[in-house]
């Protein structure tokens, strides 16, 4: 739970985070007034707990100032406010203050001294016991730490508290750390905050989430500091509390469906989108609260289609029936972005050339992700998800948009795909395999090649469904959205529908035009097999269905939960249009075979075989 109090008289906007987090205000006055009367409780181990360390970059690590309604019931010695703070502490003036109590009785920050300061305040409520910090709340912190890094021109310094300022401050600290710092180990940052703040992180579970969430193997090395002697005797009363009962792990089977990584800050996203935008020079026009997903789409190949390629130079790869996301690579980590123009973040590495020293920071790349199901040496079902890396945007902040496709693609295998291999072979201290799901280029062969290599050989291979193949402009740029030189071609052509159930019964489907929904009279749907017996469950949700010619019905195959809107008008057009032509796989083959007898393929498909067995013969020799 995040809430925030701005400044009101600094004389300078403020941040306020994503709205969903903030807490109802007449709410937390009620909570203030039910536990302020509890307000003489001092936190066990806080009074001979030192009440700040040293600096962490603009980070001061703190125990909780207490209001100075406790006063009365402090030595005179042990007290801490926020007046104390602010009075001894000239030399790093604050400008923000993040408390991660869960809890509002220690301070009422709308009556301290915060506001009349210019002092900004954050709440990211994280329980103390029996768990870490989500990862929606470790998202947030370091979001506000680096807005406000941004935005302090004066340097001014973050006061983070918890309520003793050790283990939910350090755990915070050091993931800001590792998010912040090129390639700094979860080691180095736990050292980095035990100097600063000794004895730093002392719970275990604490520094084992670390290591598992950065994915290192903890050094047998690694020792977790004794509890503080101010906080040990509650350690005493508590251990049988905070031990869970010990759960057998149970492995969920993966689907296209998952939803993967965690939610970001609401203003990280709007900057992130914009970002994308702008390596896609595409110009934001009113509100940027209606941006929408800019990956290419491809349309589906009619006979005019044909012609195209018989103009323009083609590779193919098939089409894999998995989730689109695009994937933006920066410094603070990685970030799926699906079809509704959400992010969400998930640990990865991406590391560039090893003489660069460094990691991807806003690159750009476009994929789908696969579920590939395959059999274990000992022959047992395995699962492995994959992303399939099929052309790229930016590289570290630089667009390629322009660029060919065959220039794009290159990129992503020497920048990409390679530096991540070759430190697989080197690198002992990251896990790689602890990663949520592999990284893969996609390959694309020779439009010669297609029946061969593509329908004969890739697709029966696949441990992964494919509905199709994808037809790519070898010498095109990227194009954001729907992309007319782009073509698909599928074994049974399919449209997105939004269906709903009137309040007469009847069935009805939807489309997109102009941003509205358009209920398309005259179509119908027919529910078919197995777990579609109850339509009305489905009722307001987007389904992929298939055209069946003799009933003149359409007829749902799946759930699209990764979409927001159902197809528009001109994709439908488009499908409709290949429908009728009646492109089968037959069709599409002899029109492909007469399309590269034609001067300009043959040539292209000469030298580019050449190439191809120039870089085969370089890499054995290498």
């Amino acid at each position: 739970m995040i809430t925030a109090m701005p400044p009101e008289e600094s004389g300078r906007s403020s941040y306020l985070p994503r709205k969903r987090h903030l807490e109802n205000p007449s709410e937390e006055q009620s909570k203030r007034s039910r536990l302020y009367q509890n307000a003489n409780v001092i936190p066990h181990g806080w009074l001979d707990c030192p009440p700040f360390g040293h600096e962490i970059g603009p980070i001061i690590p703190s125990k909780v100032p207490l209001s100075e309604s406790y006063n009365d019931h402090l030595p005179p010695d042990k007290r801490y406010t926020f007046r104390q703070l602010l009075t001894n502490n000239k030399r790093n003036k604050l400008g923000l203050v993040i408390d991660l109590t869960n809890t509002t009785r220690y301070y009422n920050p709308s009556t301290e001294l915060l506001r009349r300061e210019g002092i900004e305040y954050v709440k990211i409520r994280c329980s103390g016991r029996d768990s870490v910090p989500d990862n929606v709340s470790v998202n947030t912190f370091v979001h506000e730490v680096n807005q406000f890094e941004r935005r302090n021109f004066s340097k001014k310094s973050v006061l983070v508290h918890c309520t003793h300022g050790h283990n939910r401050t350090g755990f915070m600290v050091v993931h800001y750390l590792m998010r912040s710092s090129t390639l700094m180990s979860v080691t180095q940052a736990l050292k980095t905050f035990c100097d600063a703040r000794p004895p730093g992180i002392y719970k275990s579970d604490y520094i084992d989430a670390l290591y598992s969430f950065y994915h290192e193997t903890k050094p047998e090395s690694a020792v977790c500091p004794q509890t503080p002697e101010w906080k040990r005797s509650e350690e005493n009363e508590s251990l049988s509390v905070s031990l869970s009962p010990c759960v057998p792990l149970v492995i969920k089977k993966m689907s296209n469906d998952d939803v993967l990584g965690d939610e970001i800050p609401y203003g990280q996203e709007k900057c992130y989108q914009e970002f994308c935008y702008e390596m896609l020079n595409i110009k934001i026009e009113g509100r940027s609260s209606s941006l929408q997903f800019p990956g290419s789409h491809p349309v589906s190949l009619d006979r005019e289609g044909f012609q195209l390629l018989s103009r323009r130079y083609y590779y193919a790869t098939w089409k894999a029936d998995g989730t689109r996301y695009m994937m933006l690579l920066t410094r603070e980590g990685c970030y799926l972005i699906d079809r509704k123009f959400r992010f969400r973040r998930v640990q990865m590495r991406f590391p560039c050339k090893p003489h660069e020293a460094k990691v991807h920071d806003y690159t750009l790349l476009d994929g789908e992700m696969v579920v590939d199901n395959f059999l274990d040496g000992q022959g047992k079902p395995r699962q492995a998800r994959r992303y399939l890396v099929y052309d790229m945007v930016a590289v570290n902040g630089e667009s390629l948009a322009d660029r060919p496709f065959s220039e794009r693609w290159s990129v992503i295998d020497r920048e990409v795909i390679r530096p991540r291999n070759d430190e697989k072979k080197v690198t002992k201290g990251y896990r790689y395999e602890m990663e949520p799901f592999g990284v893969r280029i996609k390959a694309f062969c020779l439009l010669s090649s297609v029946e061969k290599k593509v329908f004969n050989e890739l697709i029966p291979s696949l441990s992964h469904d494919s509905d199709g193949i994808i037809l790519q402009g070898w010498d095109e740029p990227y194009v954001y959205q729907r992309n007319q030189g782009l073509l698909k071609w599928k074994f049974l052509d399919t449209i997105d529908f939004l269906f709903e159930v009137g309040r007469d019964g009847r069935y009805m489907l939807f489309l997109c035009e102009n941003g509205r929904n358009k209920l398309m009279e005259g179509h119908t749907v027919e529910f078919r097999g197995d777990g579609w017996e109850e339509p009305g469950r489905y009722s307001g949700k987007l389904l992929e269905c298939f055209w069946d010619k003799e009933d003149k019905v359409w007829v749902p195959m799946r759930v699209r939960v990764d979409k927001s809107q159902p197809n528009g008008m001109g994709t439908f057009r488009g499908v409709v249009k290949s429908i009728n032509d009646g492109i089968t796989k037959e069709v599409l083959l002899k029109e492909i075979k007469e399309i590269v007898r034609l001067p300009m393929y043959v040539e292209r498909i000469r030298v580019d075989t050449l190439a191809a067995e120039r870089r085969r013969h370089g890499n054995r020799r290498g």
